[in-house]
């Protein structure tokens, strides 16, 4: 009961720290909100009276606040712009800038040995393991953080690389129907959901705030970085555009090459699925399949001596 106890209360107390934050608006939307709204957020209907605060804002936000205050005076800016890169290439997970990204892992850092020793000191595994697990507690809260967001843009980026070729059909079909480029990647942010809808309604909000559409462009090619085909794809966009040449022509040798890339790929996996099967079949499958054919046969033979 004692150990369920303690699981339960650290368990709660990371909880309500992760919960405040995903509620957050991000900065994207506030620069946005300044001029929609004139910076005002527009009430929901029924709740044009302001809400009471949570107990996160009243007394873990004011804490928080005053931490990151105190990681962004320490945080080199050149730190914190590279940090800044990675964080948009895995989507801004929970809403998360640079300092607050550094603070979480720092936090991790140190409640996590924390936990580990806890349960070490609770089941009486001595001295030496006990430093053994806050050193473990150590390694894996300062590691976790990146790694998960390393798995979050592989992720990303594998989304966007399966969503490119009903993306490119898609503005391929509005632009023959008429559309400019604007307004055909508006008709694709409206008709679809995912990583590249994301970064083209970005695109789309940046443009809107003065950027030119080459910048906003190329700010989608640098968040997915990892993905050759988009990057290729938004390359042969900004050539089409500079030298004038029509973009219908443009999408459709990207359809064809993109889809070939992806036919290449699938009779690649196939090539590699075989020796991928080997090692589970010599290791688990044949083992069971001689105990179960040769096993009577063994049987028999012992019973006749």
């Amino acid at each position: 009961m004692l150990y369920l106890t303690f699981f339960l209360t650290i368990t709660l107390l990371i909880y309500s720290l992760m919960t405040g934050k995903t509620n957050k608006k991000s900065a994207m939307e506030k620069r946005v909100a300044v001029y929609i709204t004139g910076g005002q957020e527009k009430p929901a209907p029924g709740k044009e009276k302001e809400e009471q605060p949570s107990f996160y804002q009243r007394f873990f936000k004011p804490i928080l606040n005053d931490f990151k205050k105190s990681f962004k005076k320490r945080m080199p800016g050149e730190k914190e712009a590279k940090l800044e890169i990675k964080l948009q290439r895995a989507g801004n997970p929970f809403g998360m800038g640079p300092v607050e990204f550094r603070l979480f892992q720092s936090a991790a850092a140190i409640i996590i040995p924390v936990i580990f020793a806890g349960y070490a000191a609770l089941l009486r595994l001595g001295s030496s393991f006990i430093f053994f697990a806050v050193f473990a507690g150590l390694a894996f809260g300062a590691i976790m953080p990146n790694f998960y967001l390393k798995q979050k843009t592989k992720a990303r980026e594998k989304m966007a690389l399966k969503e490119l070729p009903d993306t490119l059909d898609l503005l391929t079909v509005s632009l023959e129907a008429g559309l400019g480029f604007d307004a055909a990647v508006n008709k694709l942010v409206s008709k679809k959901e995912g990583v590249l809808a994301d970064e083209f309604q970005r695109a789309l909000e940046e443009m809107r705030l003065g950027k030119i559409r080459r910048e906003a462009l190329g700010g989608v090619r640098d968040r997915l970085e990892g993905v050759d085909a988009v990057k290729n794809f938004i390359s042969s966009i900004l050539q089409a555009e500079k030298l004038g040449i029509g973009m219908v022509q443009v999408l459709r040798a990207q359809s064809v090459e993109v889809r070939e890339q992806r036919k290449q790929r699938a009779e690649e996996a196939a090539m590699k699925a075989p020796i991928k099967m080997l090692f589970p079949l010599v290791l688990f499958i044949f083992p069971s399949l001689f105990i179960v054919l040769l096993g009577p046969v063994v049987i028999q033979f012992m019973k006749g001596f």
